[in-house]
């Protein structure tokens, strides 16, 4: 079964009678609808009213999803570790063999099911083409199984439990807990997946992939050379509002699970695996459906060069982590399992705007480093950029100090976004070799980086309308004449994947809440 969202939907008459002044609350109404539109009804509460609300007299009150979302959605294989999955599926060796097809990409599910028991004909066009992986089974788990267990069964107990686990997602991570239903390319290799979550809310995830030189990307495939660093979203939106970040405009929709976390990781291994198919074109052939596609043009593309293994995972995505921390910490505690995705601690980047002085504080004990965006050290200015700035950047500077007193893994990095004539010029380079100095003197052994990002368009109206990339001259101006000079290390960010909108601050669906709930309303309203 499909799992179904649910919002509270109360009539605009009874809108006064949520307990103020002493007025007891009615029943409220809950309205139910898929995702995708297929079916709609109605389930009123004990002596509520089940007659179907016209549109114009609803008035929607929204949820405080992130804890919805915590607290009634169940887990899945993603986010259970070796053992507690061993424990669930009883048998450590069942558990092995979930996890060599999850570390990849592959789900278990499909991959141990008989073909008659796997129903794709409800399946997108797009993901559709994803289905051929799974017809020559024997070769796949040659494939992504390690020798001592590629001729060991699941067993069909395992398979029910698999299921059963999965039953509020469709019965399965891969077409349940997200689909993918979109993939851009760019021309630099860089990689932008669409994830539809079961709830129909949608994130972005990108794929950048590193090549040392142009004859790594050549031999890329025969020498395995390069790497490849996944963008990972937190949430599906964002509430902070940088005035410079596309995902910002949106608002924040609602907070990710650790298992959509995780899924985004799922889905960029299995594009990561199969760019390095030689039968990228029979793979992605469907019967009845038109073999080019956007889909298989980008694996054609890529297979030229496949995409290098990931090695990094930065969470710099959609979202703010440190507003969902408890699902971004259980990602990292999956993340950097050596018996599960097997990822550095070195390599697991959480990067927070600091909503709070306490908000790097949420990340003291977890197995990553620290990224701070910044963007400007003065109070003004960085309010400009960060509306939602409420604290000075002196207080949220000691936040981070006290957290990194406390940590093991000192490496932070200082993010600054560098608009034309906004926060470019020497004063604020001056500005911010101060700022990061006093981290370096107050917390001993602690490795501070300067991250230099040229602003990317995002379009649309608002202060944004008048911010420009500044020339390549300024930048490296402020890293080299200013930072450099003033013994701060920096490094610019190269631009990569803005022809397909997949570069920093770009990353923004194109459904809002509004636009969401005007859906639920239209089809409430028949």
């Amino acid at each position: 079964m499909m799992k179904r969202r649910s919002i509270i939907i109360a009539a605009a008459a009874v809108a006064s009678c949520h307990g103020f002044a002493g007025v007891q609350p009615r029943p409220r109404v809950r309205v139910r609808v898929s995702h995708e539109h297929e079916h709609k009804y109605y389930a009123a509460s004990l002596g509520a009213s089940t007659s179907t609300p016209s549109a114009h007299q609803l008035e929607v009150e929204e949820e405080d999803y992130t804890e919805q979302a915590q607290t009634q959605t169940q887990r899945t294989a993603l986010s259970m570790t070796l053992e507690e999955l061993s424990e669930t599926l009883r048998g450590l060796g069942r558990s092995r063999i979930a996890w060599d097809c999850l570390r990849v990409g592959v789900d278990p599910y499909y991959l141990f099911s008989p073909d008659d028991s796997i129903d794709t004909s409800s399946s997108s066009s797009n993901h559709q083409q994803f289905w051929n992986e799974y017809k020559d089974k024997e070769a796949l788990k040659k494939q992504v199984l390690k020798a001592s267990r590629q001729t060991q069964p699941l067993g069909s107990s395992a398979l029910n439990i698999l299921s059963s686990l999965h039953s509020h997602c469709g019965n399965s991570i891969e077409n349940g807990l997200a689909t993918l239903v979109h993939i851009s390319p760019s021309s630099d290799g860089t990689t932008k997946l669409l994830l539809r979550l079961a709830d129909g809310w949608e994130v972005e995830t990108v794929l950048i992939p590193f090549w040392a030189n142009a004859k790594d990307k050549e031999d890329a495939e025969q020498k395995g050379k390069g790497r490849t660093t996944v963008c990972i979203s937190s949430q599906v939106g964002c509430r902070q509002g940088c005035t410079f970040c596309a995902t910002g405009k949106m608002g924040k929709l609602r907070s990710l699970t650790t298992d959509e976390i995780l899924v985004q990781m799922f889905f960029a291994q299995k594009i990561v695996r199969l760019s390095a198919n030689a039968s990228n074109e029979q793979l992605f052939s469907v019967d009845g459906i038109d073999a080019i596609t956007a889909a298989t043009a980008m694996m054609r593309r890529v297979a030229v060069a496949p995409l290098p293994p990931i090695t990094n995972v930065v969470f710099m995505g959609m979202g703010e982590p440190a507003d969902n921390a408890d699902s971004v910490r259980g990602a990292i505690n999956i993340l950097t399992r050596n018996e599960l995705f097997h990822l550095s601690a070195s390599r697991v980047t959480v990067s927070t705007v600091a909503p709070t002085p306490e908000a790097f504080h949420e990340f003291v004990d977890s197995r990553c480093a620290l990224a701070w965006s910044v963007h400007a050290v003065r109070d003004e200015l960085r309010k400009l950029l960060v509306p939602t700035t409420k604290y000075t950047m002196v207080q949220l500077r000691q936040g981070l100090i006290e957290t990194l007193k406390k940590r093991s893994l000192r490496t932070t990095m200082i993010e600054v976004a560098l608009i034309d004539g906004v926060n470019d010029s020497i004063r604020e380079a001056d500005e911010l070799a101060d700022f990061v100095s006093e981290i370096t003197t107050q917390v001993p052994g602690s490795n501070v980086i300067c991250n230099l990002i040229p602003y990317n368009d995002i379009g649309g109206g608002g202060t944004a309308s008048s911010f420009r990339k500044p020339s390549m001259e300024r930048v490296w101006e402020f890293q080299k004449r200013r930072l450099q000079k003033l013994g701060v290390y920096a490094k610019v960010r190269g631009t990569r994947g803005d022809d397909e909108s997949a570069a920093c601050g770009q990353l923004a669906t194109s459904r809002s809440r509004k636009q969401k709930m005007e859906e639920f309303e239209a089809y409430a309203d028949g």
